[in-house]
């Protein structure tokens, strides 16, 4: 056992202004489990980077363990996956690599294919067994689950259980109460190290933030009352004062007294004041605001507005899923589950008219409108107000649900290539909150998103119960929006 420490930190990107962290202080055991959360673009990442001595920074990082980063950079990923994980930890035994594997489901045959052959799912798995096999090593994982759907996510939860030595960047609410037993938060005035699992340290949070508020609305009203107060005894005062000099024979000294007590009367309730004030800024300093989301769902005339009949995508020549057979109605939230590689991104995708091979048939409703959330960001490039103009939306209410998503309003002038992952996903689920649409088809637009958003969307749909089709494996929010789970198997 061990400490990492963090001490007085300081850093921006030599191209920004902008600090990513302000004389940070903070320490952490090396045996911990820790779930690493914070708003998208607030510098989990760079952190991560930070440790590894990507970047210059100011002040210290001490600590007598070697990092390891996940995802691990593959360069040939032509190359045998045996030969890639010995790559990674050159000292494992044979055994040693099937007993990681077998803990994570994964068939030993892997190892005799080539790594590229692997699925997405198949290649987060063997380079996380592969790393924990690392001896003494602390492994920085950032942000494993965007290419596993719900099975693997539970896997590689009760793999990472039964690990330590690790900081977790996710923002999947299961997957993080599955495995870790602290979390480090990345706030608006810091970074704090709290024990517990997600769902504690939420529930510690918000208790926190409601506290701060009933703090501030005291010290608000009691601001304002002695404001008040210091205005009528000021006031007190100067009458009194006044009075030594009017009409008759005043007892001066005693009216210069007792306006000399009303000033200081006056003094002290303004020392007051500023004592609340004082108090009042030290609060809400974390408080992370999720101001409502609106959508502009078009009523269809129909009840339904898609039906698959005996549907399977075709590659090769060969159906990769069981046919399968449902509809969209209206009013519901259909989710599509099932299995990487089983078809389900495939059959979104036949709504758009996108030239896959499939069986059976798609029937799409007349005059049907579809807004669409693709999982690939990659085409993201140039400012905002840009990519509003291609699209014909109207830039002012994408910046204000951008904003609304945690989007600082420098990042409008920024290019998007640069944004990180969870910000370009925003971008695309805010174009499709601007676009009226009958049906709302998003293929895991979670990926990357901070959990406030995720639950900002949650309640925007159950506000506004639009018909939706979705591709997503976050456990937590498919049970609160789902009306219906499509389940997919394959071949």
């Amino acid at each position: 056992m061990s400490m990492i420490k963090v001490e007085n930190l300081t850093f921006s990107y030599p191209s920004s202004y902008d600090l990513i962290f302000d004389r940070v202080h903070f320490q952490i055991d090396t045996d911990w489990k820790l779930g690493f959360v914070g708003r998208n673009g607030r510098g989990k990442t760079t952190f991560l980077k930070l440790l590894l001595g990507a970047y210059e920074y100011s002040g210290h990082i001490t600590s007598s363990v070697q990092f390891d980063y996940f995802p691990y950079p593959v360069a040939d990923k032509t190359q045998m996956t045996e030969d890639i994980l010995r790559e990674v930890c050159p000292q494992a035994e044979a055994w040693e690599f099937l007993r990681e594997l077998s803990c994570l489901d994964v068939s030993a045959d892997v190892l005799s294919r080539p790594f590229e052959t692997l699925s997405n799912g198949e290649q987060t798995k063997v380079l996380l067994a592969a790393l924990f096999l690392n001896e003494g090593h602390f492994l920085l994982i950032d942000e494993p689950t965007n290419h596993l759907d719900a099975a693997a996510r539970r896997q590689v939860a009760a793999y990472l259980n039964r690990k330590k030595g690790f900081i977790l960047v996710s923002h999947d609410r299961r997957f993080l109460d599955g495995c870790v037993d602290h979390i480090l938060s990345l706030n608006r005035a810091g970074i704090e190290v709290q024990s517990g699992n997600f769902s504690s340290w939420m529930e510690n949070f918000q208790r926190q933030q409601n506290f701060e508020s009933a703090q501030n609305e005291r010290l608000k009203k009691d601001i304002s009352r002695l404001q008040k107060a210091v205005k009528r005894s000021s006031a007190w005062s100067d009458q009194a004062e006044a009075s030594k000099f009017g009409t008759g024979v005043p007892d001066r000294g005693f009216v210069g007294h007792k306006a000399a007590k009303m000033m200081k009367r006056s003094k002290n309730i303004e020392a007051r004041q500023q004592q609340a004030v004082e108090q009042k800024s030290k609060l809400l300093k974390n408080v992370e605001t999720a101001d409502p989301l609106k959508i502009r769902p078009l009523a269809y005339h129909a009840d339904v507005l898609v039906s698959f009949s005996d549907v399977s995508a075709v590659y090769d020549g060969h159906p990769v899923c069981q046919p399968t057979a449902f509809s969209v109605r209206r009013g519901e939230r259909v989710v599509i589950d099932g299995k990487n590689g089983s078809g389900k991104s495939s059959l979104l995708k036949l709504l758009l008219n996108a030239p896959i091979d499939h069986t059976g048939a798609v029937t799409i409703g007349s005059g049907l409108v579809i807004s669409w959330v693709p999982q690939d960001t990659s085409h993201l490039a140039g400012a905002v107000s840009e990519f509003a103009r291609k699209h014909r939306l109207d830039e002012n209410l994408l910046k204000t649900i951008l904003r609304k998503m945690g989007f600082e309003r420098v990042q409008f002038e920024k290019d998007m290539r640069d944004f990180s992952g969870g910000q370009k996903k925003k971008v695309l689920i805010a174009k499709s909150l601007c676009e009226p649409a009958h049906l709302y088809v998003w293929d895991e637009p979670l990926n990357f998103v901070d959990v406030y958003s995720r639950m900002q969307i949650e309640q925007l749909i159950a506000e506004f119960s639009p018909t939706m089709l979705l591709v997503e494996h976050d456990l937590a929010f498919r049970d609160t929006v789902a009306t219906r789970v499509v389940h997919l198997q394959r071949q």
